[in-house]
């Protein structure tokens, strides 16, 4: 059995970036799994530009950002295996994980940082009545077969839901010569950014059909033609709505699930909203020395969120594994969302042992204007920001200090709301 400091499990940006976090905080001894064939996840068949503006101040492709981070890990020499597949993590952080070369082998990690990333949800999720005809993907399954295997799905597309990777794919396959009849999206509003709704949909002339979804799939062998319906306020469909399309391709972009199949299993606590860890301001899940960072702990907009997080897990596991920090038993903090908040995180905040600010990133659950992100304790106003506008595809972020939460280092619970703006204030 080997005997490793830190083990991060995924190689993707969030892994990349924890990676070389904990090695600039002084862990020599990390060791990258990876389960697929090469270093930087999702990003590898994320060819279209929009990456970076935050980390590098410049317009990246997936590729290229990722490599940027490739070529760092290589340079500090850290280790990593690809084609390895983790198989077990005991609460006692033993990791059990096999590949081709060493077959099923056993790691002892002092640390371990979850960085797994998240699947799509599938077409068993869905319940669309009619048989399994060929012709029908999920958005990140065929933006795989155009971008890294050269090969179109179809001609003639209908995409289902409007999460990011639907909007950008609906741009990817009019550029290679498809015809997108319609994006149908059975929310009131996009799931996507503001700037992919635009550059992919307005800009192509696709139509948008918001509160519309997929009610009937034609085709036996392969996909002839699908039913849209308009659905009410409780996502039932309104009879007489129907619209008819002839196609060959059917896109599924209807949502993200984070990979927490080996959380559970280990004894993780899981947020029932986000699906992901419920973590403290250190990123620590419920299980001590066991942190967890980006798309595995909450679906994000940005992948250079993702790594703004993942470096502060790298960190935080680091001065872990040193024992720089005497983790003293002491109520937590919890942050509680409400009044149009789905979520944040941190879950929870050891005032006391905080850095000098935490940045708090929230999701709120509907499209909403001239509203504003209140942060209260015990009816106290710590923190107010008014916007514009509010959307569920976009995250939000919170910045508090530690100073300003001092006073208040024994309360049990901090509010996190949206409050409406009176007289535009």
């Amino acid at each position: 059995m080997r005997q490793i400091d830190l083990v991060i499990i995924g190689g993707g940006p969030a892994g990349l970036a924890a990676a070389l976090e904990a090695k600039k905080s002084g862990i020599a001894d990390i060791l990258i799994l990876e389960r697929d064939q090469e270093l930087g996840g999702i990003l590898n068949q994320c060819i279209h530009n929009g990456f970076g503006l935050h980390t590098f101040k410049e317009e990246l492709t997936g590729p290229e950002y990722a490599a940027r981070f490739i070529d760092l890990v290589k340079q500090e020499n850290i280790p990593y295996m690809l084609h390895t597949m983790v198989m077990d993590i005991t609460n006692e952080r033993l990791i059990t994980a096999m590949n081709r070369e060493e077959g099923m082998f056993q790691i002892q990690a002092k640390a371990i940082i979850l960085a797994m990333g998240c699947r799509e949800r599938a077409r068993g999720a869905l319940n669309i009545p009619g048989y399994r005809p060929a012709g029908i993907y999920s958005a990140g399954t065929a933006q795989r077969l155009v971008n890294m295997e050269g090969q179109m799905p179809g001609s003639r597309v209908v995409i289902l839901g409007s999460g990011d990777i639907g909007l950008i794919m609906a741009r990817r396959m009019t550029l290679e010569g498809a015809k997108v009849l319609a994006v149908a999206e059975l929310m009131s509003y996009s799931g996507g950014l503001k700037r992919n709704i635009v550059q992919c949909l307005d800009d192509y002339d696709i139509p948008l059909l918001l509160s519309t979804t997929v009610t009937e799939i034609r085709g036996r062998e392969r996909l002839s033609g699908i039913t849209l319906m308009k659905v009410d306020e409780n996502k039932r469909p309104i009879p007489g709505t129907e619209i008819e399309y002839e196609c060959d391709t059917l896109l599924l972009s209807v949502g993200l699930v984070p990979e927490n199949e080996l959380s559970r299993e280990m004894g993780v606590t899981i947020h029932p909203l986000t699906n992901g860890p419920i973590v403290d301001d250190h990123l620590e899940t419920s299980l001590e020395g066991v942190f967890a960072c980006g798309n595995v702990l909450h679906v994000h907009d940005l992948v250079d969120f993702v790594s703004q997080e993942a470096a502060l897990a790298g960190k935080q596991a680091a001065q872990f594994i040193q024992q720089k920090k005497e983790r003293t038993v002491k109520p937590k903090m919890e942050l509680k969302t409400t009044d149009g908040v789905r979520y944040c995180i941190p879950n929870y905040l050891n005032v006391e042992e905080m850095d000098e600010s935490i940045t708090i990133r929230l999701r709120v659950t509907d499209s909403f204007k001239n509203k504003k992100i209140q942060v209260m304790i015990n009816d106290q106003v710590l923190f107010s920001k008014k916007k514009n506008v509010l959307a569920p595809g976009e995250m939000e972020e919170i910045r508090l200090s530690k100073e300003q939460l001092l006073p208040y280092r024994d309360e049990s619970q901090m509010i996190i709301r949206l409050e409406d703006c009176i007289n535009g204030k």
